[in-house]
């Protein structure tokens, strides 16, 4: 008898899923990608990222030099105080600040420069992965495609889009007799 019961509830469990995963299907077949590992594991991802990290390099291999340029005169103001005259010392405080306000200008410009070439790149690659990423979407007849990265959309089907249906109920609600 528990058996019988145990068997029915697994049977009623079987359909109940079998009944979601028909409705799921007759909703829109979904696509994910991993942008991420696009990126990790392409040979053009790759190739794009080690320039990313090539320009990165040179900018903090500056902005190092300017550093232990910073340094260096620092330490020559310290260990010569003494025998520095007062015009030379404050000659000498003058080029530090002049280095230090160059050096937070190289940064400001690096960050720049590196945003600008993060965005020329991943603008290169997105133009280069549409064109794909819509060839597998007619391939395999999907509604809609999500990056489990960015966490968004990539493509949709119009057909699937309920926004309109959503408005016109909204705008009937805001419509209706407010209840008491």
């Amino acid at each position: 008898m528990r058996r019988n019961i145990r068997s029915l509830a697994l049977a009623a469990l079987a359909l109940a899923a079998l009944a979601g995963w028909a409705s799921a299907q007759e909703a829109g077949k979904i696509g994910m990608i991993n942008s991420q590992e696009i990126l990790d594991k392409s040979i053009e991802g790759r190739k794009s990222l080690a320039q990313v990290q090539a320009a990165d390099k040179k900018y903090a291999d500056d902005i190092a030099r300017m550093d232990d340029q910073i340094k260096q005169l620092q330490n020559r103001l310290t260990t010569q105080r003494l025998t520095l005259t007062a015009d030379a010392a404050v000659a000498l405080q003058t080029d530090i600040q002049k280095k230090q306000t160059e050096r937070q200008r190289a940064v400001e410009d690096a960050t720049r420069g590196m945003q600008e070439i993060q965005g020329r790149t991943l603008e290169k690659i997105q133009n280069d992965l549409i064109p794909l990423i819509e060839q597998v979407r007619k391939d395999r007849g999907l509604d809609l495609i999500f990056d489990m990265i960015k966490g968004g959309v990539i493509y949709f089907n119009p057909a699937i889009d309920v926004t309109a249906e959503i408005i016109k109920r909204y705008d009937a609600l805001a419509a209706a007799p407010a209840k008491k």
